[in-house]
């Protein structure tokens, strides 16, 4: 019993790794198609058009990489979009005690901006095939963050296989 025990646990590993793989050819995908929509805008726009020389003199990122351990001490990356807060973020700015009745305060300036569009520093209005790059590399970032965490847990299921290929070696009946 216990060898179609270990059999199926190394099925669904296996499975498992199919999966991730996938998800791999997915993101190749949409970096591929952003690259393809992005030349496409180059043709369409001219090549000076869409280059370097468009891009605004101070950027400020539109995403960035959120990181934390889980429970069983793999870690998990995660998109957080420019102008979101986590819960760390918000608790931190607001008191923990508040005045029923005081004088009014008079709201403090937001000291980050809202994000600019990128796309609007090759004007206003942008061929549709520079959309669509923008939306290709935005999907591709969230599956490398997806990819970023898969990687632990890759290395994680790889070796939990061995472990059951071990075990299973071990339990396999042995012929006279």
């Amino acid at each position: 019993w216990l060898y179609f025990s270990g059999l199926y646990d190394i099925s669904s590993l296996l499975i498992y790794f199919i999966h991730n793989s996938l998800k791999i050819s997915w993101l190749n995908a949409r970096v591929e198609e952003g690259w393809l929509s992005l030349s496409k805008a180059r043709y369409a726009m001219g090549a000076n058009s869409v280059g370097p020389l468009q891009y605004a003199s101070h950027m400020e990122p539109q995403v960035r990489v959120g990181t934390s351990e889980a429970q069983d001490g793999l870690q998990k990356f995660w998109m957080v979009r420019a102008g979101t807060q986590t819960p760390e973020e918000v608790g931190s700015r607001e008191a923990a005690l508040h005045r029923r009745k005081g004088l009014p305060r008079t709201p403090e300036p937001d000291s980050s901006p809202a994000p600019q569009n990128p796309l609007k520093w090759f004007g206003i209005l942008v061929p549709h095939s520079l959309r669509q790059a923008q939306a290709s590399f935005r999907e591709g970032l969230q599956l490398a963050a997806d990819m970023a965490s898969l990687q632990s847990r890759i290395t994680w299921g790889r070796s939990q296989l061995q472990e059951l290929q071990e075990k299973l070696k071990q339990l396999e009946p042995r012929a006279p």
